[in-house]
């Protein structure tokens, strides 16, 4: 029976009000005009842009590349000038560019352009999700190339979206081809195929090109200050060169029988114009050659600098470097033809590079280029065992012999008749073998996060540095520097050291000026600790090694380190080096020739780092540091040595 005071009850005050009509109503607005919103302003805006925004035509991005880019010296001094050589931008129709650089073109830079909408969805995703740029096509590129917009923002990747769009539908893909590859930069100053094949293989462009050199020109495209064997070296851009092959595979414009019969064309291409035409020495070339590719990895690359007739301002020491050339050129008068030199000074705690020579001998740069290191890298072993509490003065016994990772190295008793030493001493002797175990003690990729620590950067180049051709793997040549490393790597590493700890990238760039003066890019500092982030740690570390290194110039105490690389299984050696800092300056002097070889001197002495390398940095940082204050005044740096170290 229903309870009489349950049906009379009134409703639980859980039971929910109906929301009034009016009220719903209003939501509803909200969100039909929110939703308006969020479609309408990017169509209004889509539509805005694509009547007022357009392409120019390769014909005017071609005029103005005509203006000069004008590096200077740190001081304000003019240091060269990068000018468009004449006759380098014959514009090519489309049906003149030989069909195997087209395919070559297309593969590596966008593959699926004859299909695309003009845009790459992924780089535009990639850049609503990050705010930075993706990996444009040839579209997009073509785009960049002629509103000279290349800053990789939001905006420019929606106003490059309705562009992309906008041409797509105005002409055909033939012709958007037919721009791009005119107007884009194969470096060497040139611009479209033809200028391009006579700069690198002198020859005139037709259809006599090979699949070989269509791959070697395709490669160019995506950063020629880099990619040019000159710039760079032949092994560098055989690589590239391969990279590119393997893409024509891929997209099957070649089988790989065919590819397999290809060669890289070493032989067939040329040295760069302007220093045939000795516009410029070869050591301007070299430094030239460097900024240019630092500066596009930075997005500033030769065609954008050019339409904004920019100036660089580099970090170059013109007294620094005249001193560097001069050293370098006397010290080696009287030698023999086949040695080679360089020389490369880093300011420490900045990175600025002083002084940059590569050598005048011809545009392969000796500066830029790897070499085993010897016992010049045997810092960054102690700067590891230090960073984990080894100590410098503990005696310890020299080992004979030390297996390491599969190698055995057996050493001569280099730490006196009682077989000890410490690592101050065993540094000072050159003794190898207490360095060698304390690699094995450490382990190899201990040995190698310290040197990455103090400044040896992770890759040269697209290689690995310190480890080896696979990539991962640390074989036991670590422990006795056998893995190549540049005089810049080496200088910028040693100027930790200097910083009292403070890394810093070795940079040739500090400024862009746009024509009217006003900077438009400025190197950011990254300066930091280089051992663990901590400050105190990277001080005592570098504080120890300045002691363990002590040498002295000649009104001033300094730190030096010395070394060689063993030429095969001779007593002789290839290379030596010679490495080492003042407050004011780091600086890595490395001597050898093109190829390896046994280096005996006009004397018919052997080289060592202890040799003709260590008097040619005496020479230099003597004639740099006149007139400079003496730094370390309160003890805290080297004390002049009484054993010149190895």
């Amino acid at each position: 029976m229903e309870n009489p005071d349950e049906a009379d009850a009134p409703e639980s005050e859980t039971t929910a009000t109906p929301e009034p009509k009016g009220k719903k109503r209003r939501w509803r607005r909200i969100a039909a005009w929110t939703l308006g919103l969020l479609v309408g302003i990017p169509v209004v805006a889509f539509g805005l842009a694509y009547v007022l925004l357009d392409v120019r035509s390769p014909q005017e991005v071609l005029a103005d590349l005509d203006k000069t880019v004008v590096l200077q010296n740190a001081d304000g001094s003019e240091l060269l000038k990068v000018v468009p050589p004449g006759g380098d931008r014959l514009f090519v129709p489309y049906d003149a560019v030989p069909a195997k650089l087209r395919d070559a073109i297309v593969a590596t830079e966008d593959p699926t352009f004859w299909d695309n909408e003009g845009f790459d969805l992924t780089g535009l995703g990639r850049a609503l999700v990050t705010g930075v740029g993706g990996g444009s096509g040839i579209t997009q590129q073509y785009i960049k190339k002629s509103t000279g917009n290349e800053d990789a923002t939001l905006a420019r990747k929606f106003s490059e979206l309705v562009l992309a769009t906008k041409i797509t539908q105005q002409q055909t893909k033939k012709e958007i081809f037919e721009s791009y590859v005119n107007i884009i930069s194969f470096g060497r100053g040139t611009y479209g195929p033809a200028s391009a094949m006579n700069a690198y293989f002198g020859r005139k462009l037709d259809d006599s090109m090979t699949w070989s050199e269509a791959a070697f020109l395709a490669g160019m495209i995506q950063s020629p200050s880099v990619h040019d064997p000159y710039a760079s070296s032949h092994e560098h851009a055989r690589k590239r060169w391969s990279y590119v092959v393997n893409k024509l595979v891929s997209r099957g414009y070649v089988s790989q029988a065919e590819a397999v019969a290809m060669t890289y064309p070493e032989d067939a291409i040329q040295t760069p114009s302007e220093t045939r035409a000795g516009r410029v020495t070869y050591e301007q070339y070299h430094i030239k050659q460097q900024v240019l590719a630092e500066l596009e990895q930075v997005g500033y690359p030769l065609d954008r600098l050019r339409g904004g007739a920019m100036k660089v301002e580099t970090t170059i020491d013109p007294r620094a470097q005249a001193e560097a050339e001069k050293t370098v050129k006397e010290r080696l008068r009287g030698q023999p033809e086949h040695f080679r030199a360089s020389l490369v000074a880093v300011e420490p705690g900045t990175g600025a590079i002083r002084a940059y020579n590569g050598g005048g001998w011809s545009v392969h740069d000796y500066a830029g280029t790897p070499y085993g290191t010897g016992s010049a890298f045997q810092p960054f072993i102690l700067a590891a065992g230090l960073e984990r509490g080894v100590g410098v003065d503990e005696p310890l016994k020299a080992p004979a012999a030390v297996d390491f990772l599969g190698e055995t190295f057996e050493f001569q008793d280099q730490c006196g008749e009682a077989g000890k030493c410490t690592l101050r001493e065993a540094m000072a002797r050159g003794a190898r073998g207490p360095f060698v175990d304390l690699a094995k003690k450490l382990g190899a990729e201990t040995v190698r996060e310290g040197a990455r620590a103090a400044g040896i950067p992770e890759a040269v180049d697209g290689a690995v540095t310190l480890r080896e051709k696979d990539g991962f793997l640390i074989g036991p040549g670590i422990a006795v520097g056998r893995y190549p490393l540049r005089p810049t790597d080496m200088a910028g590493a040693y100027a930790t050291f200097a910083a009292d700890g403070l890394r810093a990238t070795p940079h040739l760039v500090s400024k862009i000026r746009d024509e009217n003066g006003e900077i438009v890019w400025e190197r950011p500092s990254d300066r930091a600790p280089a051992f663990k982030d901590d400050e105190a740690l990277s001080r005592r570390i570098a504080g120890t090694m300045s002691q363990v290194l002590a040498t002295g110039l000649k009104d001033r105490s300094a730190a030096l380190k010395t070394g060689d690389f063993q030429y095969n299984e001779t007593d002789d050696n290839a290379g030596g080096w010679a490495v080492g800092y003042t407050p004011q300056l780091a600086t890595a002097v490395w001597v050898g020739s093109d190829e390896p070889r046994r280096m005996r001197d006009a004397a018919g002495e052997k080289l060592t780092g202890r040799t003709i390398p260590a008097d040619m940095w005496q020479r230099f940082m003597t004639g740099f540091h006149q007139g400079l204050p003496v730094r370390w005044p309160d003890g805290s740096g080297p004390r002049p040595a009484t054993t010149a170290p190895r």
